[in-house]
C-alpha cells in the first residue's frame, strides 16, 4: 500500500501573473526538473495555512498572505499518493531566495503551459488558466 503524502502548494499572484519553480533533481523521478508550485508537507498539528507560509519561509525566504483555497487534487504516482491543497497567495515582498528550487518563473494565464509542470499540478493549471485569463 503507498503512502498518502498532504501537502500544500502557493499560487502566488502579483500583476496578473502565477509563480512557478523548478524542481531540481528528486527521488521521485515523475517530478525532477519539473515546475511546481511552492509549498510542501503539512507537519503535524499545523494548519494548511501555518504549512505554507512556513514552507515559502523555509524554501524562500518569501513571505507571502494566504488569502483563500483554490483547489484540492489526490495524485497517485509510482511510489506516493498526493494529497495537495493549493492557495492563492499575495506576496508580502519583492524579493525571494530559492534554497531548494533551481528556477523561478511568473507566468501570465496564456503562458502556463510553456513549462513542464508537476503531473499533480495540471488539473490545478487548467483551472488557474481561467481564473488568469478573466
Amino acid at each position: 500500500m503507498k503512502n498518502t503524502v498532504f501537502v500544500v502548494g502557493a499560487i502566488v499572484i502579483k500583476d496578473g501573473k502565477a509563480l512557478a519553480v523548478k524542481r531540481g533533481d528528486s527521488k521521485n523521478k515523475a517530478v525532477a526538473y519539473r515546475y511546481e508550485f511552492a509549498g510542501g508537507k503539512i507537519e503535524p498539528g499545523e494548519t494548511c495555512e501555518q504549512a505554507l507560509k512556513r514552507e515559502l519561509l523555509e524554501e524562500m525566504d518569501y513571505d507571502v498572505e494566504v488569502q483563500r483555497e483554490f483547489m484540492r487534487v489526490v495524485y497517485e504516482y509510482d511510489e506516493i499518493i498526493v494529497n495537495l491543497r493549493t492557495f492563492i497567495c499575495a506576496p508580502l515582498s519583492d524579493t525571494f531566495a530559492l534554497k531548494e528550487h533551481i528556477d523561478a518563473v511568473w507566468l501570465d494565464g496564456s503562458h502556463l503551459f510553456d513549462v513542464e509542470w508537476a503531473p499533480a499540478d495540471y488539473d490545478i493549471i487548467k483551472e488557474l488558466e481561467k481564473l488568469l485569463n478573466r
